[in-house]
């Protein structure tokens, strides 16, 4: 298909995954559902021996990723062949039913090597889609410690997989880029961070049904926003492990065929500068450039990226920021086709050769593999110690800020609410661009402060920090404008 019709069928999708009719969403497991709804006793799920200082858990969870435990699971969820929302699930060994009963094996397992704690379901809901009606995501959720301030940090990615045909269930269709790894990502954070305790309530999610129009992670959001869930912060991960460019891409996006980035990972969110999604991915960059980047071996550049995707495609953030909840998308920088499926379209993205690599040597064995797993594994660790920060809940605080304009100078103040148990704050000041210019520490509760850059608008907004140095997400932002200050 040519790629106008390509984006016609896309955004045919969000609509449709909007407005199509899904019927008994329930959650399968009734101790999940309550855990998601607020109703448990967090002492139930408390660790036996637990691990109180949080940068050690930060630092844990960077140093227990593995590429081989990435790898193994993607060599696997390749091994069912055919992953469309619409394929076998009968069968024991191929087809999207497989896949799933796989997924909750593991989340199960991951579990009984964590005193319990990890309670896996599905979530199940009807809808017809590649002419099946009755579809289920799969999820783990981590109970968190604090109940009087239920919240929830979801950390998701799509199984599904597709070839050109979008309701193809007999065709090879591994989907190892897109996106084995987003799965693979999120099932080694719960294997991983199900040996802590957090807060917040934390969701590992696997959803179905994105390739037809989000449907999957639609289910959910519905879900939550039918139950009042206080969802405070979602990570999508999609096509987030390749690194080769192909001929053709979704701008932005890489430089041209078999270009290779390996060190950096775009952050797609919805609305301009200001938006709470757009705050959600620059406090993401900064958790990985204080805390991660200075100890790393292979530093990474994490980019703040201006539009909620790429040019004519969506993921499975959107239906989570269409109901209110702040989201965003992590992506590879580079990717192979911007899945046209056009005359001459010979990248893999969409195709059966969407698979695991090449065999180079002619042993039957593939030894050229089109993902990095170390590559992927930084991209686990950058979403695993941004959704610890998040669910470790450190509050919020409210503030104030004035601007002063005299003859000589434009500074501003800020007085930040004082919380309980808080010493320190933080202030992020931005003028143009998606990042923040500065973000300094705060001893107390207020700061003057002259602003490096000379603009006509800044953008301000505060974080906490409690005393081990963990930020609580940023403020909305608060605007002042220089020329609207008399001298």
């Amino acid at each position: 298909m040519s790629t106008k019709i390509a984006l016609f069928t896309f955004f045919s999708c969000i609509i449709l995954a909007s407005n199509a009719q899904q019927t008994n969403i329930q959650v399968s497991n009734v101790t999940a559902d309550k855990i998601l709804k607020g109703d448990f006793d967090p002492l139930i799920y408390a660790p036996a021996f637990p691990v109180l200082n949080p940068q050690t858990i930060f630092q844990s969870i960077e140093s227990s990723i593995k590429s081989d435990s990435l790898k193994a699971s993607i060599i696997k969820l390749a091994s069912f062949k055919n992953r469309n929302s619409g394929s076998d699930t009968v069968s024991a060994t191929e087809g999207f039913g497989a896949a799933r009963n796989w997924v909750y094996d593991r989340f199960t397992a991951y579990s009984a090597a964590n005193q319990n704690r990890l309670i896996p379901a599905f979530l199940t809901f009807e809808q017809n889609i590649c002419s099946v009606t009755k579809h289920k995501n799969i999820m783990a959720v981590l109970p968190g410690s604090d109940t009087s301030n239920h919240q929830i940090i979801v950390i998701e990615g799509h199984m599904d997989s597709r070839c050109e045909d979008l309701c193809d269930v007999n065709c090879i269709a591994e989907g190892v880029e897109d996106n084995a790894t987003g799965t693979a990502l999120v099932m080694e954070l719960a294997r991983i961070m199900s040996k802590y305790s957090f807060k917040h309530t934390i969701v590992f999610l696997v959803t179905t049904a994105e390739e037809q129009g989000l449907f999957g992670a639609n289910a959910f959001a519905t879900y939550a926003l039918s139950n009042q869930l206080p969802i405070k912060a979602v990570f999508n991960n999609d096509v987030i492990g390749g690194v080769i460019c192909g001929q053709t891409s979704s701008g932005p996006s890489c430089p041209g065929l078999n270009d290779v980035d390996s060190t950096q990972v775009r952050l797609f969110s919805f609305g301009s500068n200001n938006s709470a999604h757009k705050q959600l991915a620059r406090y993401v960059k900064l958790e990985y450039d204080e805390e991660l980047k200075p100890i790393v071996s292979v530093p990474m550049m994490v980019t703040v990226m201006s539009a909620e995707d790429r040019t004519g495609r969506g993921g499975d953030h959107i239906p989570f920021r269409q109901k209110g909840y702040p989201a965003l998308r992590f992506t590879s920088a580079n990717e192979h086709g911007d899945a046209s499926n056009g005359p001459g379209y010979t990248d893999r993205q969409h195709t059966s050769s969407d698979n695991l690599g090449v065999d180079t040597n002619n042993d039957l064995e593939i030894d050229s593999f089109f993902v990095d797993f170390n590559y992927l594994g930084r991209n686990a660790s950058i979403n695993g110690l941004a959704a610890s920060a998040a669910a470790w809940g450190v509050p919020t605080p409210k503030f104030t800020t004035t601007g002063i304009n005299d003859v000589n100078n434009f500074r501003f103040v800020v007085d930040i609410e004082q919380l309980p148990g808080i010493q320190k704050n933080r202030v992020a000041v931005r003028t143009l661009s998606n990042d923040w210019d500065t973000v300094v520490m705060v001893n107390g509760n207020y700061i003057e402060i002259q602003p490096a850059k000379l603009a006509v608008n800044y953008y301000v907004s505060v974080a906490a920090s409690d005393d081990f140095g963990v930020e609580s997400l940023f403020s909305p932002e608060k605007t002042l404008n220089r020329n609207n200050l008399a001298l």
